[in-house]
Parts: structure tokens; sequence; C-alpha cells
């Protein structure tokens, strides 16, 4: 399992670095313990926290959400019900 995402036995929780304000949304790259990805939404008002949410949750097929960092770059996010192959393997991880 990579660095960046630890599972309870039921959902994973990853490590992120948001980029608010890129061109589009993507998952751009590892950087050590961490999943960096580009949303094009602002931070302003959680938007950019949304987009990631939805990017997560549409690569995966599952809820994603912010467990923690709602104000910071830094975040982990939770992603339910999902298994440690799938996610690496949907993320390229």
């Amino acid at each position: 399992m990579h660095p960046a995402m630890t599972t309870d036995g039921k959902d994973i929780l990853l490590r992120i670095k948001a980029v608010p304000g890129a061109s589009r949304d993507v998952i751009a790259e590892l950087l050590g313990d961490r999943i960096k990805i580009r949303v094009a939404a602002p931070p302003a008002g959680g938007q950019a926290n949304r987009a990631i949410c939805k990017l997560l949750s549409t690569m995966t097929s599952s809820t994603a959400t912010i467990e923690s960092g709602h104000a910071s770059a830094l975040k982990s996010v939770r992603i339910a019900a999902v298994t440690p192959e799938t996610v690496a393997s949907t993320l390229g991880l």
C-alpha cells in the first residue's frame, strides 16, 4: 500500500496536497507521502474541497469526504467502502 493511503478495514484515508485554481481537475503526482490533486475550483467557500471530493468519488465510484484540513492545502480524505487495491489502481499508485 502506498504511504499516502491507510485503511481502517472498511474505508481508505488518503493524504493529499490540494492545489486549487488549476486549469483542470487531475491527480497530478506523488509528493512523498501525499498525492497532489489539482482542481480548477477556487479555495473560497469550500469550492476546492467539493471539487476534490467529486473527482475522487467519480474516479473510485464511492463517497469521498474531507476528514481533516478543510482550510489547509494538506488534507485527509476518506473514501468509503472501497479496497486499497481499487484506489491504488484507479489513482495510479
